[in-house]
């Protein structure tokens, strides 16, 4: 796992720094330099990537140090190789040519195995492993999952130097938006907006009953919405928010579940979404801002849920709202607020008032918010905490965007894989047969699969295997692509809360010294909009219509808050069984109504 601490001494730092800088530089330069060939672009995004997996990295074994700057310096070697032949690869369409270019191609395949086993652990790559197995041996397995078989050269030349496998279109969307984003959202937490979310949260809600859990839900919501990473989200608000909780006497489970419930609502809220809204861009052909006006009522109707969760739960425990004196003035939260407000305004400018392109506009807040690391909320400059928040900014861009290189990359060999050997086509003729080509055991059948995979691997490589092999039986059963693809990502996240991988849960637990199991249950009561939303959105698909008719969309927002409302109440209100399960039942009818009265 790459870290963002700088080594101590001088040297290693201005090594460190010098790496952020490029990497940085690069992506950033790509945007104003014009059309840069895939085949180029692609390969620098791994090379530049490398050091942050194999050298900077928490490693301590001599074995692992060792191994890192092996197969960092030959994965570099590879890397440059192919941007400085493309020109000449590109010809040879996908085909390798003798035994160097194999041994290329040999080469990128267990650099980019191994950078995602560095950086997430085992379950990604051995996907990918498995992948690459049936690629290789898969003519040998009989009856209709067997395959005819693919020449050596064709196979890894397709995966390693043609515009498909790790170079491919979801890599393309690595170099060219995601990363933009995650330098943005790296510039803003440099500065002060960071502690302006958490002004804005308690100032808007600190006063009311469980006034720390919901200023844990907004601050969540807000920091979410440009880190995309239910762990990262966990470990930055939830240093503020468990230790100002359990001191107003939330209980420990209480307080652990609704900081991992809230900032698992990052990865499901625009404009960032956990690099999901941009790979389903790509996956859908469907213009980002789109997506973005699609996924907003939902991810709202999420947190929603939660706070009517908070409520009920204020009410059983008799929970009050933050002191006065532990809230932040309103002249420190308008300050504060400026620091994420106008890189914001100028990124939704520039996007929606002057037509630019997401990455383009992403350009241009991060100037503005590169601008704002200049002062602080005293309005004092310092060039020595501008500097440090300049390198804070730098460092971290370059650890998560290695980070996202990495799983994207890894699971760009299992889409190059079902598509090379048709194994795609396969799962989704599989799925329709077992369903009986019936919408709802098919979306059942997608659910569970989204669940398995996304307890070992990250929410955006989960979605994207599970919607290559499950969107086209849910498109040909009649969803929207968008609906499909909505669906499959909502469901990916679930692994979030649900025992027994619940990253988020696990993280919040251990801050707060809870059993985790505990933290669970409370967490899948408090998050039960994470199960019930993504088939609210088929039931009722006028939910993520709100740029084509908002009307609708927004009277599908009320109905189905209105049945989330009672079904969170429900579960979680002290009251009689009769009361809670009239509350669950009638909520249940207004989420599913279009359903259930055609």
């Amino acid at each position: 796992m790459p870290t963002s601490t700088a080594p101590a001494r001088p040297i290693h730092r201005f090594i460190l720094l010098a790496c952020a800088a490029t990497l940085v530089a690069f992506h950033l330069g790509l945007i104003f330099s014009g059309l840069v060939p895939n085949l180029v672009s692609r390969p620098l995004h791994l090379a530049l990537a490398l050091p942050w997996i194999f050298l900077f990295s928490a490693s301590t074994g001599l074995i692992s140090r060792v191994t890192g700057y092996v197969i960092a310096a030959l994965g570099l070697a590879a890397s440059l190789w192919v941007a400085l032949n493309h020109s000449v690869l590109i010809d040879q369409y996908g085909f390798l040519e003798g035994d160097f270019q194999i041994a290329v191609a040999a080469i990128l395949l267990v650099t980019v195995l191994e950078a995602a086993r560095r950086a997430i652990n085992w379950p990604l790559p051995l996907v990918a492993i498995l992948a690459l197995a049936y690629g290789l041996f898969g003519q040998h397995i009989p009856g209709e999952f067997g395959h005819s078989g693919t020449p050596i050269e064709s196979f890894l030349g397709t995966l390693t130097i043609a515009e498909g496998g790790i170079w491919g279109s979801l890599t393309g969307v690595s170099v060219s938006v995601v990363a933009i984003f995650v330098i943005f959202g790296a510039v803003l937490n440099a500065g002060e907006a960071g502690q302006g979310f958490m002004n804005v949260a308690a100032t808007a809600a600190g006063r009311l009953n469980g006034g720390a859990a919901k200023v844990s839900v907004v601050s969540s919501a807000l920091f979410g919405s440009i880190s995309g990473s239910a762990s990262a989200n966990v470990a930055s608000t939830g240093a503020i928010t468990l230790p100002a909780m359990t001191r107003l006497g939330y209980p420990k489970r209480l307080a652990a579940a609704v900081e991992a419930v809230a900032s698992s609502g990052g990865q499901i809220m625009p404009p960032l979404m956990g690099a999901g809204a941009f790979v389903m861009v790509e996956l859908t052909g469907i213009p980002y801002t789109s997506i973005m006006a699609a996924a907003v009522l939902p991810a709202l109707l999420y947190f929603i849920a939660v706070w009517v969760g908070i409520n009920a739960y204020a009410s059983r425990l008799d929970l009050k709202g933050m002191d006065e004196a532990d809230r932040p003035d309103l002249k420190a939260t308008l300050i504060t607020t400026a620091f994420f407000l106008v890189p914001f305004s100028v990124l939704l400018w520039g996007m929606f008032a002057v037509g630019y392109t997401p990455q383009y506009a992403a350009c241009l807040a991060i100037l503005a918010g590169f601008l704002l690391l200049f002062t602080d909320a005293k309005f004092g400059f310092s060039m020595k905490k501008t500097s440090l928040r300049m390198e804070a900014a730098l460092v971290t861009a370059a650890c998560q965007v290695a980070m996202i290189a990495s799983i994207i990359l890894c699971a760009s060999i299992i889409i190059g894989v079902l598509s090379i050997t048709g194994l795609g086509v396969k799962i989704t003729s599989l799925i329709l047969s077992v369903s009986g080509g019936y919408l709802w055991p098919s979306l059942f059948l997608t659910a569970l699969a989204c669940l398995v995979l996304g307890m070992e691997v990250p929410t955006t490589a989960a979605y994207v295997i599970c919607v290559s092999v499950a969107g086209p039986a849910l498109t040909q059963l009649g969803l929207e692509p968008l609906q499909a693809h909505l669906f499959v990502f909502w469901f990916a996240l679930l692994s979030t809360i649900t025992p027994p991988v619940c990253g988020a849960v696990f993280i919040a637990a251990g801050m707060i010294n809870e059993n985790w199991l505990k933290v669970a249950v409370t967490a899948m009561a408090l998050g039960i909009g994470l199960y019930i939303i993504p088939l609210g959105m088929i039931a009722n698909p006028d939910l993520i219509g709100l740029s084509d008719a908002p009307v609708a969309a927004l009277l599908a927002f009320a109905q189905i808050g209105l049945g989330l409302g009672c079904i969170s109440y429900g579960l979680i209100a002290a009251g009689s069984t009769v009361k809670k399960a009239a509350l669950i039942g009638g909520g249940l009818v207004l989420v599913f109504i279009r359903l259930a009265f055609g």
